[in-house]
């Protein structure tokens, strides 16, 4: 079970990589139902996250998960010592913190600029992270740590994200042609053409086609000469007999 695991996860990192331009290192956003069930399930985040992805990853949170942690008390308390030893991203809830959720859930709109996991247990931020596209979703089920299958949402969205990729030809002439009026492209040297040494006509091609004798005629003419030599013999015999 454990090789088709991370069969289908080297399958699902190929699909955000070719498809939204993830790479490591994966940074990864977690809340703190995630490490409490991390915790609970006795999964060594740190060591298990990246053999499950198969390359480096940046552990996160934010600052509004900590505090929500700290306000929970002592029933989260060791989950609350897991998320400190990640790195704090900064967020735009410095001054007035929100929930984890709704915090998590910010730090990934707008397509996802920075290319964020998100590690939950939240089942209400889970169903609003799913429509989303380009957001991996990640869980963690019977002691194993689980990448959610690309959204339909993100499916969607794979059209227009290689049609930009496809420009006419007109289009990137156009472009160009302002790039260089703004002055944003600097002009290349010309380059000096190769001239094509003059050469005399292919000498094959002045050679005389060898004609061959019809072979015809000379049978004609062998023919006439046998005539010729019959009609001289019968003369011959026609004067030995009048003789």
């Amino acid at each position: 079970m454990k090789i088709k695991r991370q069969k289908t996860a080297r399958k699902l990192i190929s699909f955000y990589k070719q498809n939204y331009g993830f790479r490591e290192p994966f940074q990864i956003l977690f809340d703190g139902t995630f490490c409490q069930a991390a915790l609970r399930n006795k999964i060594q985040i740190k060591e298990q996250m990246p053999k499950y992805l198969m390359g480096e990853v940046q552990l996160c949170t934010t600052s509004c998960v900590l505090k929500e942690l700290e306000s929970l008390g002592k029933e989260l308390y060791g989950a609350k010592l897991i998320a400190q030893r990640f790195q704090v991203r900064n967020c735009a809830h410095f001054k007035n913190p929100e929930s984890a959720s709704a915090c998590l859930l910010s730090m990934v709109k707008n397509n996802n600029l920075h290319h964020y996991f998100v590690a939950t247990q939240d089942q209400q931020l889970t169903m609003k992270i799913k429509k989303l596209p380009g957001v991996p979703l990640m869980y963690i089920i019977q002691n194993t740590i689980v990448l959610e299958k690309p959204s339909s949402k993100s499916i969607a969205q794979l059209p227009s994200l290689h049609s930009h990729q496809f420009v006419p030809v007109h289009q990137q002439q156009t472009i160009q042609h302002l790039k260089e009026k703004q002055g944003l492209v600097m002009e290349s040297e010309p380059r000096h053409k190769k001239r094509k040494r003059k050469g005399g006509p292919n000498p094959l091609s002045c050679l005389k086609k060898k004609v061959k004798p019809p072979q015809q005629p000379a049978k004609e003419k062998k023919k006439r000469s046998r005539k010729r030599r019959r009609t001289a013999q019968s003369s011959t015999t026609s004067v030995e007999t009048s003789v």
